[in-house]
């Protein structure tokens, strides 16, 4: 058998899509012999940045004087990590394959993945891998001040003001006479009151917004939007770290040889590593001839950095830091009892070992 091959990448990747199974049955077509992959264990790690836009208002110089509110002197823009995840995952190494042959006059079959990785032997039910929770980009919204409201709110006094000091003032009056007018409401005071509790939710939710656009054409606006992106990490077996991605605070998320951008690393910590399984006297087993090839992996514990700061950390199985051993093949053939076999799909190693 083909020792499994330790591999180091990095790329971004999109989510990953619903898994596809194939059958292959050992049969006289194939002379009983089943070509399949081991899979090695890739990190997926995605990252959720927040775009922050800030617009300075119109009255921002007499904000402090009418509202006693600090306003937004200066347009900026800001990218920051709003949350990471990571998952493990199996990929083929499409370089290394195993053949298994099985005795003739048997139905022995085969359950592979789409990348040709193994997921089980004489059992059908294979299940849908555990698909991660990935956030969902959020566009940037219009802010008040690019709504019609805003439009309403704006009196003919404003528009016919010459300086921007009586517009300003004229828009901090009427902000106060909005105030008051939904007071009125509140209380039933008000001269022309709504005429059922629908009405005055209209009425009140209209006085709010047009509080709000006249509010913000001094303090200013803040616009959030969100943009999610997974990159892909196959850790080789003596990497301890890696820049996974960047984030530019102009741009986003970016490659990870963006320099624009400041480095998220992948520090890999190896807790253990597979070992050769041993007999009932404590001696290794040795590799059975034409076994079938499955991983006894390792554990590593993976955590992303940024600045110093942690942001996630991963505790997982992983192929890269296993050994493979093989099962006899003759287990699968028996006519009494054939066994059947589960595997992971992360890594290779046996989940589930059993007699129909």
């Amino acid at each position: 058998m083909k020792k499994l091959l330790l591999i180091l990448a990095v790329s971004a990747t999109t989510a990953v899509s619903a898994q596809t199974t194939q059958k292959l049955t050992a049969s006289k077509i194939n002379e009983y012999g089943l070509i399949y992959n081991l899979p090695v264990t890739a990190v997926d790690v995605t990252v959720e940045a927040e775009r922050t836009v800030k617009t300075p208002g119109e009255f921002r110089l007499y904000s402090k004087k009418y509202l006693n509110i600090a306003p937004i002197m200066e347009p900026a823009e800001e990218w920051t990590v709003k949350s990471l995840q990571m998952n493990t995952r199996g990929i083929a190494d499409q370089s290394e394959g195993y053949l298994v042959q099985f005795k003739s006059g048997n139905t022995t079959f085969m359950m592979l993945d789409d990348n040709g990785c193994v997921l089980s032997v004489n059992d059908e039910n294979v299940a849908e891998p555990i698909k991660p929770t990935i956030p969902a980009e959020i566009a940037m919204q219009p802010s008040i001040l690019q709504t019609p409201v805003a439009a309403q709110a704006v009196t003919q006094d404003m528009l016919q003001a010459t300086s921007t000091a009586k517009k300003a003032q004229l828009a901090a009056a009427k902000i106060y006479e909005l105030r008051q007018s939904r007071n009125d409401i509140i209380s039933g005071n008000a001269d022309q009151m709504p005429s059922d509790g629908e009405a005055m939710k209209i009425a009140l939710e209209n006085l709010e917004k047009q509080e709000a656009a006249l509010t913000a054409m001094f303090t200013g606006t803040v616009q959030k939007s969100t943009s999610v992106r997974t990159y892909t990490v196959v850790p080789d077996s003596a990497a301890t770290s890696k820049i996974v991605a960047r984030v530019s605070v102009t741009e986003g998320p970016v490659e990870n040889d963006d320099l624009s951008g400041m480095p998220i690393y992948l520090n890999i910590t190896v807790n253990s590593r597979g070992e050769l399984p041993k007999n009932e006297k404590g001696e290794t087993k040795k590799y059975p001839k034409g076994g079938l090839a499955y991983c006894v992996p390792g554990e590593a514990t993976f955590t992303a950095v940024m600045n110093g700061k942690t942001l996630a950390k991963l505790t997982a199985e992983v192929a890269q830091y296993g050994i493979v051993f093989g099962l006899e093949p003759s287990i699968f053939t028996d006519k009494k009892a054939p066994a059947y076999a589960i595997f992971d799909p992360a890594t290779g190693a046996i989940r589930e070992l059993g007699t129909k």
